[in-house]
């Protein structure tokens, strides 16, 4: 079955990319989307609370973002180098972008941050990146963290703050491995987990390593022949075992972000349960028409056109609806992508 991409295409007026982060999180917008039909309800935050059920089953992604962007210096010529940080292959030994590649051959020495930092070039990988073996003057994640910039999404048409290192997170990021954020998160203060406690509505919390594949469009006229990203994920015992027992027990599970879908998606099994997995991969493409077997709603934020995320969120909500739910948050001046607001399907 063919997926005429030009079907998830909108128009978003200029100025709607949200380049600085709503303050305080939860006074983001928030537009919920009934699945069961109805009209579309527009919000803030502050109130998703109310939208929930106190035996309901919030699924959380703590993957937290490191500064995987570093700006150097050729040993020989002194020419400026970007290299970005994209996986952990062995200690001191990176999968990363480099630029300019072409001019670096293998041997060739990168210089950072007065030579705290040297970088050494491998040979290509099968992705298109760089093998980098690192040495420092000092420990090298530590290095990383404090002179490395924050990876911000190509449309953020500005420089990366030393701000951005907290607010390009959730505020219960944990587990570092991203080099893009699971925004849909980016919206939950303390306040609200306290407001969700009082209520009676659980939490739990697994990990999906968002990867720079998350901002790729669909080139392809037919997006069924597009070539899904891999990432890799995390699903802790315990953390199926809750979700296991709250499905026989009939009760609803929502994700917050279209990276914990995908997770949970990947994961579920013949038996009709999660199973729990360390760091495995998924290429998972969710697209319409979607069976989903585990969520009954999705937090999500506000995707670019013809994206793989738009898919999954129309898989979901069905597209027609969806694009309408757009087109009133435009006309309603939401505030889109990462740092933008939100939209609950539920």
């Amino acid at each position: 079955m063919s997926i005429d991409i030009k079907l998830y295409d909108y128009d978003l007026p200029e100025g709607m990319i949200a380049f600085y982060p709503a303050e305080p999180r939860d006074s983001s917008k928030l537009l919920y989307l009934p699945l069961s039909g109805g009209k579309t309800e527009h919000t803030v935050f502050k109130r998703f609370p109310e939208f929930l059920r106190k035996d309901d089953l919030l699924v959380l992604n703590d993957s937290r973002v490191f500064p995987a962007r570093l700006f150097g210096r050729k040993k020989e010529t002194g020419g400026k180098v970007e290299i970005f940080l994209l996986e952990k292959m062995q200690e001191n030994i990176w999968e990363a972008l480099v630029r300019p590649g072409r001019r670096l051959q293998p041997g060739a020495e990168v210089e950072f941050f007065d030579r705290k930092l040297i970088a050494r070039l491998g040979d290509r990988t099968a992705s298109g990146g760089r093998v980098v073996h690192f040495s420092s003057n000092g420990d090298l994640m530590s290095i990383i963290w404090k002179h490395g910039e924050v990876p911000l999404p190509p449309y953020i048409d500005r420089a990366a703050e030393e701000s951005d290192k907290t607010r390009y997170q959730t505020v219960y990021a944990e587990n570092v491995g991203a080099v893009a954020a699971p925004t849909a998160g980016f919206h939950f203060t303390e306040k609200i987990f306290r407001a969700l406690k009082e209520v009676g509505i659980k939490t739990v919390k697994l990990t999906l390593h968002p990867g720079l594949g998350t901002f790729r469009p669909i080139t392809r006229a037919d997006a069924e022949k597009h070539q899904m990203h891999e990432e890799k994920y995390s699903i802790p015992s315990e953390t199926a075992d809750t979700i296991n027992k709250a499905m026989a027990d009939g009760r609803r599970l929502i994700a917050v972000g279209t990276t914990t879908v995908r997770a949970l998606e990947s994961s579920f099994n013949n038996f009709g349960e999660i199973r729990p997995c360390e760091m495995e991969s998924t290429g998972l493409f969710i697209k319409p028409p979607y069976d989903f077997k585990v969520i009954k709603g999705l937090l999500t934020n506000f995707h670019l056109p013809k994206s793989t995320l738009l898919l999954l969120v129309s898989a979901l909500g069905g597209r027609e609806r969806v694009l309408q739910a757009y087109k009133e948050a435009i006309e309603r001046s939401y505030r889109f992508y990462s740092y933008g607001d939100a939209m609950l399907l539920l």
